[in-house]
This record gives structure tokens, sequence and C-alpha cells, in this order.
């Protein structure tokens, strides 16, 4: 008698299929939130294969900082247009215009936290009930502790004390109106699994992904990427690096990290190397404060 067994990548994409198809069978209006980034492009093939037959039942959703890498934005059209989803994008600028936000200030001036805001219209624009999304837990400690069917209420916030046990693969996406569901099918992935998996399955990528010369500066031993969005001063050097990056975020808070990687294999390589995670070494917005990640999800943040 043979023994049917998955390998762990496999047992990885079966249990993230189920996860997106119980939100179809759950939610009437649920979304994938896709910034073009690999997490996210890893959940789009793994939406067309939870759904072969037909179209993906999602909408897409981007939400535009303005302050965002051509190649993700140039990458992101191209995906959605042969997966043939419906891609709605909303602008942090017209929010800040809409809500008379402030515009944050400094040397690399952020939006990421002004995202929320208009994360929070769209949800309530187009009613979702669930939105998916790519965090992992091995990501940041406040990922780490939430829920795969992580419950928001009716004005986005995330209370990491009324979170709801899930047991085995029982996903319970019950929720009152006016709030909604974030959910995670690729929590348990770790960064290597996910570049193991885009590997095995052939997966195109954003060029960013890979090393290439881009001009940067030093902030605070962090190579961030010199744009237009940068205020520097003169004691400021931009100097040209052959880097790549880990993590896709805005211009202004994601870093990226010295690398001769231009393969698949080779940044394989060197992610097994690395003693330090992805938004560890990267995302400057995570440094704010210690729970930085934390704060921003109680805000309704991804």
């Amino acid at each position: 008698m043979s023994l049917y067994k998955l390998n762990y990548l496999d047992q990885l994409e079966s249990e993230s299929i189920y996860i997106l198809r119980e939100v179809a069978g759950q939610f009437d209006r649920p979304a994938l939130l896709f910034s073009g980034g690999k997490d996210s492009i890893v959940l789009a093939h793994l939406a067309a294969k939870a759904f072969p037959h037909g179209k993906i039942p999602f909408t897409f959703v981007h939400i535009d900082t303005g302050h965002n890498f051509q190649e993700v934005l140039d990458f992101r059209d191209q995906l959605a247009g042969e997966l043939n989803v419906d891609l709605v994008v909303r602008k942090v600028e017209d929010t800040i215009q809409k809500r008379k936000l402030t515009e944050p200030k400094g040397k690399f001036p952020s939006r990421n936290w002004l995202q929320t805001f208009t994360l929070l219209d769209v949800i309530e624009e187009f009613e979702f009930d669930a939105c998916i999304g790519g965090a992992r837990r091995d990501e940041e400690k406040a990922r780490a502790k939430e829920r795969i069917f992580s419950v928001r209420d009716e004005f986005g916030q995330w209370d990491p004390k009324l979170q709801r046990p899930e047991l085995w693969n029982i996903f319970n996406g019950k929720i009152h109106k006016g709030e909604n569901v974030r959910v995670f099918p690729i929590s348990n992935w770790t960064e290597l699994d996910v570049w193991n998996y885009i590997r095995r399955e052939h997966i195109d990528l954003p060029s960013i992904y890979f090393s290439h010369e881009r001009e940067v500066v030093d902030l605070n031993g962090q190579w961030v990427a010199n744009s237009e969005f940068a205020v520097l001063e003169e004691s400021d050097i931009v100097t040209t690096k052959r880097i790549r990056y880990r993590t896709v975020g805005d211009m202004t808070c994601t870093a990226a990290v010295e690398s001769e990687a231009a393969t698949v294999d080779r940044v394989i390589e060197e992610i097994v190397a690395t003693r330090i995670s992805e938004r560890g070494e990267t995302r400057i917005d995570d440094r704010v404060t210690e729970a930085a990640m934390e704060d921003r999800k109680k805000g309704g943040y991804f």
C-alpha cells in the first residue's frame, strides 16, 4: 500500500490554496492586496492555482503611495493583465488632499503610515469584507502572533487581545456588518520558503529583487535609494552600489542590501547564509519604535 506524501513546499502550497478557497466560500466581497512585491506575486500565483478553471474571484487592490519603485508598478500592471483580474489602484496623494493629511517630513519622508487611510477608504468604497495579504509570521513579531483570519473592527483596527482560536484547518469568517477580515494565506511560510517556491514554479519577479546598480545614500548604515523624494543635506554622499532588495515598500522606507545575486539560485544562497530577517535588515519604518508594526496594525495597517 503506497502512502500519499507531500514535500514541505507542497504542504505549504496546499494549505495556502485551502485558505484562499475558504475566503472565496465564506465572504461576499473579497479582495487581494497586491503590491507587486514577491509575496503578493506568490499569492497571485497561488490564487490562479486555487481557481484554475475560471477567473480569480478576488479584486486585486494596490495602494499607491506615490513613492513606489517604477519597476514594481510596471510589473503590477503586466501581471494583472496576464491574469485578467480586476485591478483597483488608489493613490495616497488623493487621500492626503481629500482628508487634508500632513505630508511627512524628513530626509526620507515615508508615506507608509498614510496608506492606512487610503486602504480603509477603499474597503469602505467597495464594501470589501475580506482582504488577503502576503504577510508572513517570520517577518516581524507583531505578524508572528496574528491569526490567519484576523478580524478588524468597523474602524479597521486590530486588537491583539481579541483574536479567535484557529484549531486545525478551521477558520471562522463570521463578522458583524462593517467589520472585515484580513487573511494571510502564507503566514506559515518563511522568506526561504517563498524563494524556493519561486524557483520551483518559475515565477517572474520585478528586476529590483536581483543585483543591479543604483544610486544610494547611507542612512545610519542602511543603503537607501537616491530618488526625487529624498531631501538630502550637503554632507550626504550619493554613491553607486550593486544592490538588491529583499523586501519592497516605498523608496523612502526600504533599504537595499549589497549583493551580486543576479539569479534566484544566488539569492537563495544569500538567504541561507544571512542571520538577519528581511524586515530587520531593510525596513526603516519598523525602526521608529519597538512596537512600530503593531501600532500600525492597531490603526488599520495591512
